[in-house]
């Protein structure tokens, strides 16, 4: 059931950027981006695809590469020469995405890109970011123990509204993205981006979308060093955004359009 008020969208949107954060994820790479560009035609008039990869030692390189001799220019690839963290990959991939609205999932497969529809039939002229949400986590029993604690502490600490900060299944509009200032290296960075969304005029919606068990490598958050630089820019992070209340240090966007139909910007 959808939330009161929100209108769905049966055509596709006029623009789309869809891009993945990689790092070290060649075996899991042709199959997402082979399924994205089935199921994008059906989603946006003019679309691109990007891959961010994040410094990766495996041969992501090299299959990107490939990739591209057989998908052409829509498919682009941002490479970093060293890993600049989650939060960095994503600022890039925020950064390269030139359509009006953008969407980004992990590059590891755990999410099934062909639920994309689900997300772009929510997006209305007052919606400012259509985000996914677990149906059931497929993860070691530690991983969903210490996902389901950080996601209840980070909603409860910085008022977040979502009931699933840790879903990376996200669709926002570019011109949001470009009025607010991201500056996280880590997992952090869905926190803050979640939550200075939310604080635009623009309405949240959320819908279900399945997770699947990891098949290749393992997961970069969920290891000592990363969950200490995770906590420090909490830390941070709470005191720009929960005390000090600051959007961007500029002044927040304008009001969305009254909603009386479909955009003719979708």
């Amino acid at each position: 059931m959808l939330p009161e008020g929100i209108q769905v969208n049966p055509l596709p949107l006029r623009e789309l950027s869809v891009f993945f954060p990689a790092y070290n994820d060649a075996p899991s790479l042709p199959a997402l981006i082979g399924r994205a560009f089935e199921v994008l035609p059906g989603c946006a008039r003019d679309f691109e695809v990007i891959v961010v990869n994040d410094g990766s030692h495996d041969d992501t390189g090299a299959v990107l590469e490939r990739l591209q001799k057989v998908h052409g220019p829509r498919l682009r690839v941002v490479t970093h020469e060293r890993n600049r963290g989650y939060g960095g990959a994503l600022r890039s991939g925020f950064a390269a995405a030139s359509k009006d609205f953008v969407f980004y999932t992990d590059g590891d497969g755990q999410y099934d890109v062909g639920e994309l529809p689900k997300l772009t039939a929510l997006m209305a002229p007052d919606v400012g970011l259509v985000n996914g949400y677990k149906i059931e986590r497929n993860d070691p029993w530690h991983r969903i123990w210490i996902g389901n604690v950080y996601n209840r502490f980070a909603r409860f600490l910085f008022r977040i509204g979502i009931r699933d900060v840790d879903c990376d299944f996200r669709l926002t509009r570019r011109d949001l993205l470009e009025q607010i200032h991201l500056t996280s290296t880590s997992g952090t960075i869905c926190v803050e981006l979640v939550r200075k969304l939310e604080m635009s005029p623009y309405k949240t919606v959320e819908v279900g979308v399945h997770h699947y068990a990891r098949q290749h490598g393992r997961s970069q958050f969920f290891r000592v060093r990363s969950l200490l630089v995770t906590l420090g820019q909490l830390i941070r992070l709470y005191v720009t955004v929960a005390v000090l209340g600051r959007w961007t240090g500029e002044a927040a966007p304008a009001a969305p359009p009254k909603a009386r139909g479909i955009s003719g910007k979708m």
